[in-house]
């Protein structure tokens, strides 16, 4: 709806002019009025109606005055001067001011209604020719933003202060749901990130290929996704029905020139095509997790490799040494990250692998009666599968099962494998419910029977474990002591530091400068 203001001395007359014609079938709006000349130009200034109707001669400002000044201060809308026949000298200064129309009171009905009509078709006129410009615009910043991510830009085409895309740093995020039965993100990451976006100032969102691009820009808003990343870290992990539960969020390296955005992206999104490797509740990674594509220790998926996983493996099912069978396929899922092939391939090499292993023992232990789920399942299974984690899960509960087939040991023997185990991966990301499965067990069953055998809770223990060997490192190494929290297995600094007062009863930093000295003195 476009808007009318009036003014006018007389408010029978602004009272006509509201009666005359039906405004609202024209399309318009009577949104004020004035009686003297200086409150309508404060009006016309601060709201800025599309048509106002003045009457040449107002109380302390001329209409003409009033137009003259409304123009200098930007105001775009149309002008209807009203005015007696003795008047038209003003109403010629008006017209130069750019005022449309020019009509004798008393005002005829139909003059007005054509003069609005007139002016009703020029502002759609006008709406139409801004709306394609800024579509045409839009769209053309669409396109050179796709250009730059992708590498095909021309930058020497590219004003890139008009386009706002100027600035001194620059970082991509690509983000997708985090669960793929979900019908929809229940949250846009952009709205996490707290930054304001004025004329793209904080950055540049885009989709490609189905994907949620984010273009960041500048310092503070590089800062603002290092803080918001910082905060997940410490979280571990979100909060079912928390924001990022429902994200998925993978970004590349910052860069300081728009010229190298392309890498940025690049990388981002090939993070998002190697989500396979994420573990269990991941919401986030980045650059500094990729593997490096130069390095001379790539894994191969050859014959040879498969037969020595499926020999190795073969053998730690017979002798029941769960702790080398879940070393083993640690050791493989670290790998298979390192590995150069796509995703269906690896998901075929370890289809091959478990059927390879399948045959073998059939035909070792035939009488056992194992019940091994058929060929065809096995391939559905881990073709479904959306990651790694959930393959080498299926693996374990399986050798478990064939285990437990063919022979029965005892719980103390376990016991053992999982404390060997812990004591030889404490520097992973090592949880209870995790482990449980490795050795045949849900994880409620295995805290109260770990807590019973070793006389301690789980994290108890392993928490011990890191702190013990982060001893060795603070009094036989140089590292730095968040270097050494990484080392042991604490992803955050802070949490390592209450963990260790609370068993050695000093930080790190004083355990270390008491042993250094305990050993000058000696």
């Amino acid at each position: 709806m476009n808007t009318v203001f009036i003014a006018d001395d007389e408010l029978i007359i602004r009272q006509g002019l509201k009666c005359i014609i039906d405004w609202d079938k024209l399309g318009f709006s009577i949104i004020g009025e004035a009686s003297n000349g200086i409150d309508a130009l404060n009006y016309i200034v601060r709201e800025c109606p599309d048509l106002v109707l003045m009457d040449i001669r107002m109380p302390g400002m001329l209409g003409v005055d009033v137009v003259q000044k409304a123009r200098d201060k930007g105001f775009e809308g149309h002008f209807i001067i009203l005015s007696g026949f003795t008047d038209f000298k003003y109403a010629q200064a008006a017209i130069r001011y750019g005022v449309d129309f020019y009509l004798t009171k008393p005002i005829d009905e139909d003059e007005l209604l054509e003069a609005v009509e007139t002016i009703k078709s020029t502002i759609d006129k006008q709406n139409r020719e801004s709306g394609t410009w800024q579509h045409y615009r839009q769209k053309a910043h669409g396109m050179i933003l796709l250009d730059i991510l992708k590498g095909n830009a021309d930058f020497d085409q590219i004003n890139l202060e008009d386009m706002h895309l100027g600035s001194d740093q620059y970082q991509v995020v690509i983000y997708e749901k985090y669960s793929h039965n979900a019908t929809q993100m229940s949250y846009r990451f952009a709205d996490l990130l707290k930054v304001t976006n004025e004329m793209n100032s904080s950055y540049e969102q885009i989709t490609i290929d189905d994907n949620e691009i984010l273009l960041l820009k500048g310092e503070f808003t590089l800062h603002k996704f290092e803080q918001f990343l910082e905060h997940y870290d410490r979280e571990q992990k979100p909060q079912k029905d928390s924001p990022l539960d429902s994200l998925f969020i993978t970004y590349g390296r910052p860069v300081n020139d728009i010229r190298n955005v392309h890498t940025s992206y690049l990388e981002a999104l090939r993070l998002l095509q190697r989500r396979f490797f994420c573990e269990h509740r991941q919401h986030t990674i980045g650059y500094d997790q990729l593997p490096d594509p130069d390095a001379n220790n790539l894994f191969e998926l050859t014959p040879e490799v498969l037969q020595h996983y499926c020999e190795t493996l073969i053998g730690y099912i017979q002798a029941a040494k769960r702790n080398q069978m879940a070393e083993m396929l640690h050791e493989l899922e670290t790998k298979l990250y390192s590995c150069n092939e796509d995703i269906p391939r690896i998901k075929l090499f370890l289809t091959d692998l478990y059927l390879s292993i399948k045959e073998k023992i059939f035909h070792l232990y035939h009488n056992a009666n194992i019940p091994f789920p058929s060929n065809a399942q096995i391939i559905e299974f881990i073709n479904d599968k959306y990651y790694l984690y959930e393959i080498v899960l299926f693996f374990t509960e399986q050798f478990e099962m064939i285990i437990r087939s063919i022979g029965n040991p005892s719980s103390e023997s376990v016991m053992d494998d999982i404390i060997h185990y812990i004591e030889h991966n404490y520097m992973d990301n090592i949880k209870l419910e995790n482990i449980a499965p490795l050795f045949g067990y849900n994880s409620s069953y295995l805290g109260k029977i770990f807590t019973k055998k070793v006389g301690e809770g789980f994290n108890i223990f392993v928490d011990k474990i890191r702190i013990e060997h982060s001893k060795e490192l603070l009094v036989n190494s140089s590292l730095k002591v968040y270097e050494i929290a990484e080392k042991v297995g604490y992803r955050n600094v802070d949490y390592f530091h209450t963990k260790f007062k609370k068993y050695v009863n000093q930080s790190p930093a004083e355990y270390r400068k008491q042993m250094r000295q305990s050993e000058t003195s000696e």
